[in-house]
């Protein structure tokens, strides 16, 4: 399967990524969370912090499966590169103006973001695999992680709170949380303004996570008759047992640092996914994978603009969270009320309102999948 939009498997991953992140993104009530479906506070992880990782291991595959495509077809290198230098800065331009929404303060506004860390990866993981193989991008792996890890430890950086200390993983005190307020200064989260969960520094080990997906995706790219589902199932639980090593012996599993125990233990997971997806939609029996790929065909859809989707998503978050239909009431609050007046647990109403949320995003992937409307930055 040397093309990518052939690959139901990716579709499902890709849109399993999505909907997942429409689901934990939009919260009716965010003091009111089942605790899977918020990020874990510091160390360790939940689901939520599982859906990041995903997006961006089936965009390796996407990325490999499409440039190897695309050299089949006669596109030159250079030409590559330049596609994927104008695709990234459409996304890293979106991801900007979203953070516009709905307050446009060009004093304040982020610069980082999770459109924008997608773009970076993308454009950083663009040359080494237009230009490189399996090898150099195992290396490219290696360094990444040594540039990270080693002014993370070792260089000594002044804290939000005043101390200079090298090797402090805690917020606001690490050397990428010091190098984003030098960089961005007041552009940076506004829960925090001394550090950003997609910061500079911990795009380097994002990257990794990206280049592991390529890898995945140079591998199912194989054409020859073997089954891959159960060696990519095999290669999972390898990565799992690496990164909760790594966990123990090295740096934590941490999400807004992204470290490299984290890269590897969710590479891991999207590993096994990817492979689970693989065994029912592409090399399963004829029927159970028709059978399949009916019941799985919403998370399909979902792939198939997923980009485009999680943008409006996050416009239409924005929007709902500003109007106001009273002084004090925004139109998001108006439409949960009735949800949170339902005689059910406050945890049960606010997921139900993100489940009706992804729903609405849904019938928008639904009709572009009718009209056959792929969206392409």
């Amino acid at each position: 399967m040397g093309d990518d939009s052939r690959l139901a498997s990716l579709d499902a991953l890709r849109g399993f990524a999505i909907a997942s992140m429409m689901l934990v993104n939009n919260a009716g009530d965010w003091k009111h969370l089942h605790a899977p479906l918020a990020h874990a506070p510091w160390n360790g992880w939940t689901f939520t912090d599982l859906v990041f990782p995903f997006f961006l291991f089936a965009s390796g595959v996407a990325m490999r499966l499409s440039i190897d495509r695309r050299a089949g077809e006669g596109a030159s290198r250079p030409r590559l590169l330049a596609s994927a230098a104008r695709r990234a800065l459409v996304i890293f331009l979106v991801g900007v103006a979203l953070n516009f929404v709905p307050s446009f303060d060009p004093a304040t506004v982020r610069i980082p973001g999770v459109l924008q860390r997608i773009a970076l990866c993308a454009f950083i993981a663009a040359p080494l695999l237009i230009w490189g193989g399996w090898r150099s991008t195992l290396a490219a792996i290696a360094a990444l992680f040594a540039l990270y890890a080693i002014p993370m430890q070792l260089v000594p950086v002044l804290g939000d709170d005043g101390v200079v200390a090298a090797g402090r993983l805690e917020p606001g005190r690490d050397f990428g949380a010091w190098l984003d307020r030098l960089v961005f200064g007041n552009h940076l989260w506004s829960q925090s303004r001394t550090w950003d969960p997609e910061g500079l520094l911990s795009t380097l080990p994002a990257v990794a996570s990206l280049l592991f997906g390529a890898l995945a995706g140079a591998y199912l790219s194989r054409r020859d008759d073997r089954r891959r589902a159960p060696a990519m199932a095999l290669a999972g639980a390898a990565f799992l047992a690496a990164g909760l090593a790594m966990d123990a012996l090295w740096m934590p599993i941490n999400k807004n640092l992204w470290t490299p125990s984290y890269a590897v233990f969710m590479t891991g997971w999207s590993l096994v996914a990817m492979a689970l997806f693989q065994a029912l939609l592409d090399e399963s029996p004829p029927k159970v994978r028709e059978g399949a790929r009916k019941a799985l065909l919403p998370l399909a859809i979902f792939g198939m603009n997923a980009l485009f989707l999680f943008a409006l998503s996050g416009l239409v978050a924005r929007i709902l969270g500003a109007i106001r239909v009273r002084e004090a009431t925004t139109l998001k609050a108006w439409l949960y009320e009735p949800i949170r007046s339902l005689p059910i647990a406050p945890e049960n109403a606010s997921l139900v309102f993100a489940a009706l949320f992804a729903t609405a995003m849904f019938a928008v992937a639904w009709l572009m999948w009718k009209k056959r409307w792929i969206v392409k930055a």
